[in-house]
C-alpha cells in the first residue's frame, strides 16, 4: 500500500485537541486484532419483515413491497472523523478523493480535471435556477475526509462529526479494516425505520413533532437561504439529535450513507429483489446508472438517509425510503458511511 506522509503533517493546524485524543484512544483500542469488538457502540437489530419503499413520494422509491431481513448489528452512529482518522493512521490509507483519478479510465477527460478533488456545496448569493444543479455544486481541488470545504478547511472542532468525501471503495476499505461490512438497502432501510410500519419519517409522520428538529436538515429555502434554526450549517456532531426506535443516531439527515446495492430506477421485481424478498441485494453493474445524467455510463450504488442539504423546496428525502444513485468514483461533502456486521448463521 503506498505510504502517504502528509496525511497528519498538519495535524496540529487540522485537529483539535480532542481529535488527536480519541485519534490515540482508539488505536489502542484497536492496538490487538484479536481484541477488538465487532459489536462495540453497535446496537442489535432482530430481524423481521417489512414495507421497502414507498408508493407516495418520489417514483424511485415505488413500488412499495414486502422484504424481510435476517438480524444484524448497525454502528449507532455514522463513521467519525476520529475513526476514520484511526482507519488512516494504521493503514496509510488514501482516499479516493486524495488520489487523481486515473486517466485511462477518463480518456476524453481535460488533463487539468485530472487530480485529487472531490465535490463541494457552495451556498449562492440569491435564488438560481434550480434545474442546474451546477449553481450550488463545485468540483474542488484538495477538498478530501480531512479538508471538507477544500484545502483552506480543516476539521478542528468536527472530531465526532460524520465522516465526508468518501467513495465507496473508502467505506468499504475501512468497513474490512474494521472486521464490519457495509449494509444493503434492505438492512439500512430497516434500521432506519426503527420499528414503524409505513411512518413516512424514522421518527412517525410529522417532520418536526412537537415542534423539534428531529434530524439535521436544511431550513429555508434551497440552496441559497439556510436559517440554521437546528444550529447548524454543514455536518453536526453525531448522536445530537433525537435517537430512532432502535437507539440508532442520524439516520436521517445529516450525511448520506453508502449502501451496498446497485441502483435502478426503480424498485423492480426480480428473482434477486422482488415483493416478498428475503435479505435482497438488489440491481446490477450494469445498467446501474444516474437517470439525472443519462449521458454518464458511471456504475451507481444506493444511498440513503438525506443530508443536512434536503430541504422540503427541493430534496425531501429525508426518510427512510428514500433512494438516490451515487455514482462510485465520486466523493462529496455531504455523504459518509456506517457499517454493519451479520449474524453467523449455526
Amino acid at each position: 500500500m503506498p505510504s502517504h506522509p502528509e496525511i497528519f503533517k498538519h495535524r496540529k493546524e487540522l485537529l483539535q485537541m480532542t481529535l488527536s485524543q480519541i485519534v490515540e484512544h482508539r488505536r489502542r483500542e484497536h492496538a490487538n486484532p484479536g481484541a477488538r469488538m465487532k459489536t462495540t457502540d453497535m446496537v442489535r437489530i432482530a430481524g423481521g419483515d417489512f414495507i421497502m419503499g414507498s408508493d407516495r413520494h418520489y417514483p424511485e422509491e415505488a413500488p412499495a413491497h414486502a422484504v424481510s431481513v435476517d438480524s444484524f448489528w448497525i454502528d449507532r452512529f455514522p463513521v467519525t472523523n476520529a475513526e476514520f482518522a484511526v482507519f488512516v493512521e494504521e493503514t496509510e490509507y488514501v482516499t479516493l478523493a486524495e488520489r487523481p483519478p486515473d486517466p485511462a479510465l477518463y480518456p476524453d477527460a481535460d488533463p487539468k480535471f485530472l487530480i485529487p478533488a472531490s465535490v463541494v456545496f457552495q451556498k449562492p448569493a440569491g435564488r438560481v435556477d434550480m434545474g442546474n444543479h451546477c449553481n450550488w455544486w463545485r468540483y474542488v481541488p484538495g477538498a478530501n475526509w480531512r479538508r471538507p470545504l477544500g484545502p483552506r478547511s480543516g476539521l478542528k472542532g468536527k472530531a465526532k462529526h460524520p465522516v465526508v468525501h468518501i467513495g465507496f471503495e473508502d467505506a468499504e476499505a475501512y468497513a474490512a479494516w474494521a472486521g464490519k461490512e457495509l449494509p444493503t438497502e434492505a438492512e439500512w432501510e430497516f434500521a432506519a425505520r426503527g420499528g414503524l410500519r409505513d411512518a413516512d419519517f424514522a421518527w412517525g409522520d410529522e417532520l418536526m413533532p412537537g415542534s423539534q428538529f428531529m434530524a439535521n436538515t436544511w431550513q429555508g429555502e434551497f440552496p441559497w437561504e439556510n436559517l440554521q434554526c437546528a444550529g447548524f450549517e454543514g455536518t453536526s456532531p453525531v448522536g445530537l439529535f433525537p435517537s430512532n426506535g432502535y437507539g440508532l443516531h442520524d439516520m436521517i439527515g445529516n450525511v448520506w450513507e453508502w449502501t451496498i446495492d446497485w441502483y435502478s430506477a426503480h424498485h423492480e421485481a426480480s428473482p434477486s429483489c422482488c415483493d416478498g424478498a428475503h435479505n435482497p441485494r438488489c440491481g446490477e453493474r450494469d445498467g446501474s446508472f444516474d437517470p439525472r445524467q443519462p449521458g454518464i455510463k458511471i456504475p451507481c450504488r444506493v444511498m440513503k438517509g438525506g443530508s443536512y442539504l434536503c430541504a422540503p423546496n427541493y430534496c425531501e428525502r429525508y426518510r427512510p425510503a428514500a433512494r438516490m444513485a451515487q455514482r462510485i468514483d465520486t466523493a462529496t461533502c455531504h455523504l459518509g458511511f456506517r457499517c454493519i456486521t451479520r449474524e453467523a448463521k449455526v
